[in-house]
Formats: C-alpha cells, structure tokens, sequence
C-alpha cells in the first residue's frame, strides 16, 4: 500500500518517481471454494485478482461494458441556463442530494476511461480538480479508478471546505492516493502520467480562469505539442465541460484543451458538438422521465446494466496492429491435474468464480461427408467422465454433420483468463430418457420455442416464427405438461483428447494437450506441452 500522505505534506518529484516504481497495490484476497471434484491448494482467484493488465479480472470483465454507438446529431444538447435548471430539478423537487449525483458521475467517468484505456498501457493517472462540483466527480473517479487496479494521483490546489468534500479527500488518503501540489507536478506531465483527469471546471463556470488553474489549463494545452519531439503524450479526459470552454460556444479561440475523450453528464451540453476527440461518451443515468419530457431531451439507451454509452463512432481501428500481451501465472506441467476432466472442471470453475457471462459457452465444430466444417456456439448443459452434452433440433445443420461424421470439436474461450480448452472426440445421442428429463427442466418458453423453431429450415420470415409461437403458447396456455419433440435431444461428445491453453507474454502461450493411452486395459492420460 502506498504511504497515506497528509494534504499539508509536500512531495518531490523523486518521490512521485519512487511511488510510480511501486508494484499494483494489492486486492484482497478472496476465498473461492473447491468443487467437490477437485480440492486446490490456493485459492485461484486470489492470484487472478493480483494480475491488473491484461491479465485476469481486467477491464474487459466489467458486467457492464459499453457498447452502443448513437448519432450524435439525434442527441438533444442542453444550454447553460437548462443545465442549471435540471440541477435545481433533480437536487430539489426529485430528491438527489449532490453527494448521490457525484457518486454517479465520478463511477461513470472511470468506468469510461477503465473501458478505453488498458490499464496496461493506460496506469498512470492525474485528476486534476476545481474547487466545485466538477472536481468532486474527479475525487469520485480517482477512487473507483484505485479499484479498478490503476494507480491514481490527484491535484487539488484550491479545496472546499464543506465536509462531502472533506469526506472525498479522506477517502483518497486512507487508501494512500497521494495528493500532488501545483508545484510537485514535472513541467512536462508527460514525463509521470498515462492520464489526464480534466475536473477543474464545469458548465456553471463564467470568466477566466485564475491562478493556479490557468497555468495547469496551459499544461493540458502544451500537450499537445509534444508529438513534436517523439515523446507520446498522456491522454486528458474532460468531465462534462473541457475545462476553460464556454458552455455553449466551445473553444471559442481555438487555443484551449483538446481532450481525447469527454464524458457528458446528464446531458451533453452545447460546447460538446465543437468536440473533435476520439471518445465520446454520456454518464451518469440518472435523469428521470419527468426531466426527459420537461425538456424534450433525447438522450440515447443505456446498454444493460452500464453507466455509460458512446456517442457518435467508435474511433477506426487498424486491425493488423490489434493485439494482447497477455499476463498469467505460468502453466507448468507439475501444475495440471492427471485427469483432463479433474482439470477441466477446474478452469470452469475459476471462470464461474471471476464471474465471466455465460463460462458454460462453446464452440461446436462439425464437418459432413462432403469435409466442409461448419461452427457455432451452443450451450454445455453438461459434463463428467462421460463426456460433454448439448442439446439441439435433430434437424439442423449440425445433427446432420453429426449423422455423416460422428467426429467433432468443442472451444471454450473465457476471454477474461487468458484461456481457452479445446475438446475432440466422437458425438453420439443422448438417451431418450435424458432429454427427456432435460426439455421438462426448461422454462416453459424454451420448450414452445423448441417445437416452433424448425432449425436451420428457411422460413418467411420473423413475423412467421412469432406467429408460430404465439400459436403454441395459446395451444398450451391450460398449463398442462409440454410434450418433448420427437426431432430434440442431446448430443454426448467422448473426448479424446484436450488442450488447455493459457496466454502469455510474447506469444510464449502454454498449450498442455492430453492424449488418451491404454495401460492394462485401462484408460489413462499421457501430457504433452505443445509449441504455441
């Protein structure tokens, strides 16, 4: 953990030095039990959580990653005075107080900035805050920014008295964030940080901005030059209002902040259709529908269960310069159960425990007579020492593969482990009995659905397969049991042979695969570490 400094104690440059050398502060550990078919000797999502790049439990597992893209000219943008008037709206009659709204803002902002920049790349961050509202959403954010594995630092020349601020900064402090003066900060922040944390001024802000603020406004300015002598330059990610900007009419003289990125609270106000970033997003979801038709705004959906959503394109990409470099613990031979399936049950077991969607998801590949593969994902709904079970329409393009070529393939790909199992092996049906057993387990949705969708046949189209539900659900609407389909089952592949792979840096992937052998009649495993 860091040294919990005071806000009247100084700090030299060496020591932002020495506290940017530190390793990631810890996580605290977390106690996973074992599965009744493996006892493990430690706790594996202990050392999942200690790993903060691309490694386990990054950014990329947040439940909520954003993923829609609007129009950002269907978006409405507020003015000066209406986004006054939605703050008096939603802090008087609504019932917020500005502790909850700050809350909101600041979780959504390094929600944005934890889903954008790659903690691997990206760790190193600076909040710069005012002394208002807008630098409280940067207090906010640094915090979550610290649980979220960076490794935060905060400017905050100009405090506010009151005691939700007090309270903010007290919370930085015992989780030893430190809190750097104007003077404490390099010339060029390019030399100690990887973010810029624009939070010095919001949309209630008139006039020129003064001492000390002007001159960190000119930093961020200065930034922008550095290109100029091969020295990459951190990003600066504005909360609301790129600070020194009129509300309204932007960067009036095109000689102030140009942000990467600009996260919009409640709305986006008018200054933001002058941005040119890269990044733009909306945060907070709190505004109710009572504001929404007061003031006619058309903001866009959230997606799920997210704090924010993009507006406008999501930035080209080059995708020949798209690549990881994972870290994870090392994957050793003596490490590996002698049972691929004790071992297999093992990953499946970290991924439900590091809460990954859908863990039990897989590739299903298959190849008829004619040899032209063909893949799709289905769900495991089953597994132990016989093998791996699905379930699917008799009729479809894999139970006709299936019928041709008993061989097929399975990969699992739990993306936020670094890892991947591949399974091969021969495919029978399951017994009548067993699907039997499974079709009744499903909700009685899934059943209908089963009987009205004629997989993998082409039909008129979506109305046609709504209407045969609909049809279906009034047949069986009295409640009685749902008869299983004649052309339903399952599908049992018995493997032989497994890979389990784990990335890591430079390509230097451990790939441990298992090949069946036969020793006294009996069927045992040989292990074999494979090139990546």
């Amino acid at each position: 953990m860091l040294q919990m400094l005071t806000k009247n104690k100084t700090i030299s440059s060496s020591f932002i030095t020495h506290l940017l050398s530190l390793p990631p502060t810890s996580t605290p550990a977390l106690t996973v039990s074992s599965s009744p078919l493996h006892r493990s000797p430690q706790g594996f999502l202990g050392s999942i959580l200690r790993h903060k790049f691309r490694g386990y439990c990054s950014s990329r597992l947040m439940a909520n990653s954003i993923k829609l893209v609007q129009n950002p000219d269907a978006i409405s943008y507020l003015n000066q005075r209406e986004a006054a008037e939605v703050d008096e709206i939603l802090m008087g009659p609504l019932g917020f107080s500005v502790d909850q709204l700050m809350e909101l803002a600041g979780l959504s902002v390094a929600t944005v900035i934890a889903e954008v920049y790659n903690i691997k790349e990206y760790n190193r961050v600076l909040t710069i805050c005012g002394p208002g509202n807008n630098g409280g959403d940067g207090l906010v954010a640094a915090r979550h920014l610290y649980h979220f594995g960076y490794k935060p630092f905060v400017c905050y020349p100009k405090r506010t008295a009151k005691p939700l601020y007090a309270g903010l900064v007290t919370q930085l402090e015992s989780l030893g964030i430190p809190f750097l003066s104007v003077d404490d900060l390099p010339i060029n922040l390019s030399e100690d940080f990887n973010i810029l944390v624009d939070a010095m001024f919001g949309f209630s802000f008139h006039g020129t901005p003064r001492p000390p603020f002007d001159d960190l406004i000119q930093r961020l300015v200065n930034l922008q030059n550095y290109n100029e002598i091969n020295q990459k330059p951190p990003v600066i990610a504005s909360i609301d209002i790129p600070s020194g900007w009129h509300v309204e009419e932007g960067d009036i003289n095109g000689d102030g902040i140009k942000p990467d990125m600009l996260v919009s609270l409640t709305a986006p106000k008018l200054c933001a259709k002058k941005f040119c970033g890269t990044h733009h997003f909306l945060g907070g979801r709190f505004v109710p529908p009572s504001i929404v038709d007061k003031f006619k705004l058309h903001l866009p959906p959230y997606p799920g269960t997210s704090m924010c959503v993009r507006i406008g394109k999501a930035p080209q990409v080059d995708i020949s310069s798209m690549r990881e470099n994972y870290i994870s613990p090392e994957f050793k031979e003596e490490d590996v159960e002698p049972d691929p399936f004790v071992q297999f049950q093992k990953w499946f077991d970290d991924a439900m425990a590091a809460g990954l969607k859908e863990p039990n998801a897989m590739a299903l590949c298959t190849a008829g007579k004619d040899g032209k593969p063909s893949s799709r994902m289905v769900l495991l709904k089953g597994f132990d020492k016989h093998g791996f079970v699905w379930y699917t329409n008799y009729g479809s393009r894999k139970a006709k593969d299936l019928s041709q070529n008993g061989n097929a393939s399975l990969l699992f790909y739990w993306d936020g482990l670094n890892r991947q199992v591949r399974v091969e092996g021969s495919v029978q049906k399951v017994s009548e009995e067993e699907s039997e057993s499974y079709f009744h387990s499903r909700p009685r949705g899934s059943q209908i659905g089963a009987i009205a969708s004629k997989q993998s046949t082409v039909i008129p189209g979506h109305d046609f397969l709504h209407q045969e539900y609909k049809d279906l659900e009034a047949k069986f609407s009295d409640g009685a049991p749902i008869p299983k389909p004649k052309n339903w089952g399952g599908y049992r592949l018995k493997p032989d042979f497994f890979e389990f792979w784990q990335g890591q840096t430079s390509r230097l992937h451990d790939r441990l695969c298992y090949f069946p052998q036969e020793v006294d009649n009996t069927i045992t495993w040989k292990i074999k570490r494979l090139a990546p």
